[in-house]
């Protein structure tokens, strides 16, 4: 397959679910002087506003949650356990804080690079089945927070598409608030989604 269009900014300013379930098979490419890499969209998670109590909208609208009430289709990379970078797509309209976590990819360009970045991964499936490992890989950083994902150094493209036939839906996971709610979709039998957690 060949990387399509670009997605257009009006595609992330639709409902938080629609667009985590859309992103499925959706291509994700990051370009840096080390070289370029990209990855497949298999594994999304949806982060719906401030009444959601995983969302860091939650906290209302601080330096670090900016991003989330800015336009749709802009990234927001955020900082985790003092290690890891995760990467979010943006969505709805300005002010409605929500975004899309990309939890995993199935790389498609640049593995020699992924495999640079990350030496400890002792499987192909471990260099990007998780949103810090996917960002490792790819060199995705802070440096790319609240970029238009249109444009510049990170897009994402058309590339693959799923019926809902091959998805499975489940709770988020690796978070202890609103635990419960349904907003993580995978490709079905991915060996690159994160986690197995049974859905339907």
């Amino acid at each position: 397959m060949k990387p399509g269009r670009i997605i257009p900014a009006t595609f992330y300013e639709r409902d938080t679910e629609i667009v985590a379930r859309d992103m499925l098979g959706k291509l994700l490419q990051c370009n840096t002087p080390e070289g370029a890499t990209s990855g497949m969209i298999v594994e999304t998670e949806a982060y719906v506003g401030e009444h959601d109590a995983a969302c860091h909208a939650a906290a209302g609208l601080t330096a670090r949650t900016a991003p989330l009430y800015d336009r749709a289709g802009i990234a927001y990379v955020y900082f985790i356990y003092g290690m890891y970078w995760c990467v979010n797509a943006v969505t709805r309209a300005a002010g409605l804080p929500s975004a899309v976590l990309v939890r995993a990819v199935e790389p498609v360009e640049g593995m020699p690079l992924m495999r640079q970045r990350r030496p400890h991964a002792h499987r192909d499936r471990d260099l990007t089945n998780g949103p810090g490992k996917l960002c490792l890989a790819m060199g995705i950083t802070g440096a790319m927070n609240r970029q238009s994902l249109q444009r510049g150094s990170l897009v994402v493209r058309e590339y693959a598409s799923y019926p809902d036939s091959a998805v499975t839906v489940t709770p988020r996971i690796g978070i202890r608030h609103a635990a419960d709610w349904p907003l993580r979709w995978f490709v079905s039998g991915n060996e690159y989604v994160s986690g197995r957690r049974q859905g339907r």
